[in-house]
């Protein structure tokens, strides 16, 4: 392409996203949708309870659990994918178990969905395939745990090792 180098610094930066995004989040987060997939109903719970979680304290990580008017929605959708992959790093360099690795996969999972939501994904037709299943996932995560009578708690503390 002749006029390549015209590319704008959002499309390089967008690039080197996505290329970092196969290289640590796309097996983890293929691997939980595919184990999602092949779940029965009574596991799916478990799934939705992780995602639940992860989203909520990718949240508090980004520090905008309340929808702010500061912000556009793709920024925030980049900021919580940037703090699920900040915990995801944190969790990887720590001694952990190997039934850690579902709540793993569950942030890499979060982060590509809202990479996707932010809108990185626009040039990869993969990624993008990758990252709306990740957020129907997450949609459904919500929809599910908001319809869950609270004196049906899911046990997030042994949800790793049950799956």
């Amino acid at each position: 392409m002749v006029f390549g180098w015209f590319r704008s610094k959002g499309d390089r930066d967008r690039r080197k996203l996505i290329k970092k995004d196969r290289e640590r989040l796309e097996s983890r987060a293929r691997r939980f949708l595919q184990n999602y997939l092949k779940s029965d109903e009574a596991r799916k719970a478990r799934f939705y309870a992780v995602i639940e979680d992860a989203v909520q304290n990718c949240q508090a990580e980004a520090g905008v659990r309340q929808p702010s008017t500061e912000l556009e929605d793709a920024q925030i959708a980049s900021a919580i994918s940037q703090a699920a992959m900040k915990i995801l790093l944190k969790m990887d360099s720590k001694e952990v178990g190997s039934g850690d690795a579902f709540v793993k996969d569950a942030y890499a999972t979060v982060a590509i969905a809202y990479h996707r939501a932010a809108g990185v994904y626009i040039e990869d037709k993969l990624m993008q395939e990758l990252g709306t299943a990740a957020v129907h996932l997450l949609t459904m995560a919500t929809s599910y745990m908001s319809q869950r009578p609270e004196t049906e708690p899911v046990d997030r503390l042994t949800i790793s090792k049950q799956i």
